[in-house]
């Protein structure tokens, strides 16, 4: 029987459709991404040439790319599907704000949602946060490009390859390379250069296998992966996942650049056209390197000759004052910025441009001639008793920390004996100026109640979510800087002290600030997380109250903030402790919570006092039990 024409061409049409959007579904190939299918979010944009730019030179940034049509590599009625092999390849590039100096990276993700509100920028790729980092109820399959040392998740260089599964610290890493088949050996690739590089994934499903290869874009795909790694992504996936690029800057910045990308869900991913990528924007030229270029020509060979001369004299005298690196800058080495640079940044260091002074010397605001970037320079005082001990002290701690409300050390300087840091520039200052000063407009309860958070979070990430326990030891308003949002940023660490998990830091010296030091400082003189919490419950009712932790000149009832707030607390009255600037405009179950806890933390007894995390839970509203009755845990006072 003939199967009339309008049946056949029905049947061939509605094949062609489902042929048609499965092929769409599960591949697709952009050379520039004009029109392309994606959810941007972040700082994510496409540029008017078809560039991919997933974040820019604003730090504590986050920038995400996804392709809109999840992809099934699950089905609810068989399970797994028949193949979970993919292939995917990407070309990217970074180009850092500062020269050999990444923040933080880019991942290839594969994600069950497009929402990343939780993600937190910095080391974190905008994945992750503190809380859930490394979850296995994530089901998240990252490949990360990083560039940043971040020692929390085991990264063995500033410069690597890994492929993540659920958390940050890889299953599979290695320094960023291609094999050369010409020279038979693995040549190293700089992530940072600003030169697009190509990127390779491929998942054997019947191997079990995951390959990640990298080369330069002009490159043949290496014959030799530089990573593979065994790995059942049947553990990992569910039934849509979402495919996309995740990024992140921190303290540092830098552009990242998807310039072109291909992916196919059962099949080897479509070859990109190198010749179609768009072009990197042209990079901004240094103006510390302009005017530098010396012509020559061939009647001028005497010119050359002194050129040549005053070259090797230059060359000779560079070396003889050159100092030389100690064990402890190649280990921790964060950038090395020339004194010469700082001195221009500074205007020579001019009392105009001083921003505080402390104990540890003055504080300069800068300018760096070639990008325009603003910082702060701590100069350390010739006279300072802590001297060279505590420079490397906060060079070691600081230059590896990583924390979106740490005041993030970008670089140093040793010239002869003068010893300066360079911060991130805090353009608002320190939170007790806005406290404390007339000059400054006092910050409402919402502003106070957010920079406790901040602070809390910051104080949780040294105690618990490092590789080591970093001890501050000198918490108190006036190292807590805020940014251009008000957002509080803990700093200062030229008093830390560093110690494994469970063990005590070799240290009987009394350190810190009088009004935060806990009682048994006095008696062992070791410092411990609990007498961080001590100081922080003291800044706690600090913000809450607007006065600092002693007043000399005040009612003897009133002399010390913590007995203060404390009678206040016992006539039923502890709400009479609030900031009178505050003119009674803030929640009293948030200020009450404030006040009671720093109570809490300035209990006589270590043992007796709550850690950051239960502090932070609080703060935050995710604590899982009701706050204690404080008459209990308040008796030591009776």
């Amino acid at each position: 029987m003939a199967i009339p024409n309008h049946i056949v061409t029905t049947l061939c049409l509605s094949l062609f459709l489902t042929f048609s959007f499965g092929q769409d579904e599960g591949q697709f190939v952009y050379n520039g991404f004009h029109g392309a299918n994606l959810q941007l979010g972040g700082s994510a944009k496409i540029l008017p040439n078809g560039l991919l730019q997933l974040t820019n030179t604003l730090k504590h940034r986050l920038g995400h790319a996804l392709y809109k049509v999840p992809m099934s590599f699950k089905t609810p009625s068989s399970g797994f599907v028949s193949n979970l092999s993919f292939s995917t390849s990407f070309v990217f590039s970074m180009v850092p704000e500062l020269p050999n100096s990444g923040g933080h990276g880019l991942a290839f993700t594969i994600s069950p949602s497009m929402d990343f509100s939780q993600a937190v920028p910095s080391q974190y790729f905008g994945i992750f946060n503190i809380s859930n980092n490394g979850l296995p109820t994530n089901h998240v399959l990252a490949i990360e490009l990083d560039t940043v040392l971040s020692p929390e998740f085991k990264d063995e260089d500033a410069n690597h390859v890994g492929i993540d599964v659920d958390g940050l610290i890889s299953v599979a890493s290695a320094p960023a390379s291609y094999y050369s088949g010409e020279e038979k050996k693995n040549i190293r690739l700089e992530l940072i250069s600003g030169n697009p590089l190509q990127l390779w994934v491929d998942y054997d499903e019947e191997k079990k296998r995951l390959d990640v290869t990298l080369a330069p874009t002009r490159s043949f795909k290496p014959d030799r992966p530089l990573l593979s790694t065994s790995i059942d992504l049947s553990r990992v996936l569910v039934e849509h996942m979402y495919v996309g690029f995740s990024s992140s800057t921190g303290t540092l910045a830098s552009d990242h650049y998807i310039l072109g990308w291909s992916f196919n869900r059962s099949g080897q991913a479509q070859s990109l056209d190198i010749a179609k990528l768009p072009s990197l924007p042209s990079r901004k030229k240094s103006r510390q390197y302009a005017g530098k270029i010396v012509m020559l020509s061939s009647a001028g060979g005497a010119i050359f000759l002194v050129v040549v001369i005053a070259g090797a004299t230059y060359t000779t005298r560079k070396k003889r004052y050159e100092e030389v690196r100690e064990e402890w800058e190649t280990i921790y080495g964060p950038q090395r910025f020339s004194y010469k640079n700082l001195y221009k940044a500074t205007k020579g260091f001019k009392e105009s441009e001083v921003l505080g002074e402390g104990g540890f010397g003055k504080v300069y605001r800068g300018t760096l001639a070639s990008t325009d970037a603003q910082i702060a320079v701590k100069k350390v005082s010739h006279n300072s008793k802590q001297g060279m001990k505590a420079f490397v002290t906060e060079i070691s701690a600081m230059g590896r920390l990583r924390h979106r409300n740490l005041v993030q050390l970008i670089g140093y300087c040793r010239r002869k004996g003068e010893l300066l840091l360079v911060y991130d520039f805090m353009p608002n200052g320190s939170l007790d100026r806005f406290l404390f000063s007339a000059e400054k407009p006092s910050l409402n309860w919402a502003q106070r109640f957010r920079i406790l958070r901040d602070v809390s979070s910051a104080l949780l990430y040294l105690h618990e979510g490092w590789e080591q326990v970093v001890l501050h030891r000198d918490v108190k308003a006036s190292n807590v800087l805020l940014d251009a949002d008000l957002k509080g940023r803990l700093g200062d660490f030229g008093l830390a002290r560093l110690c494994d998990h469970g063990t005590n830091p070799q240290t009987t010296q009394v350190a810190g600030t009088v009004g935060y030091l806990a009682p048994e400082l006095s008696r062992t003189g070791k410092a411990t997380t609990s007498s961080d919490v001590f100081a922080f419950g003291v800044f706690m009712l600090e913000v809450a109250c607007g006065r600092t932790p002693i007043e000399p000149q005040g009612p003897p009832e009133e002399v010390d903030l913590v007995d203060w707030v404390l009678e206040c607390w016992k006539v039923g009255a502890i709400l009479d402790a609030s900031d009178p600037k505050l003119e009674g405009d803030f929640l009293a179950d948030e200020m009450e919570l404030v006040l009671k806890l720093g109570l809490l933390c300035s209990r006589s007894l270590p043992a007796k006092r709550p850690t950051m995390r239960q502090l932070t839970q609080y703060l935050d509203g995710k604590a899982t039990t009701d706050l204690p009755e404080i008459q209990v845990f308040l008796g030591a006072y009776f």
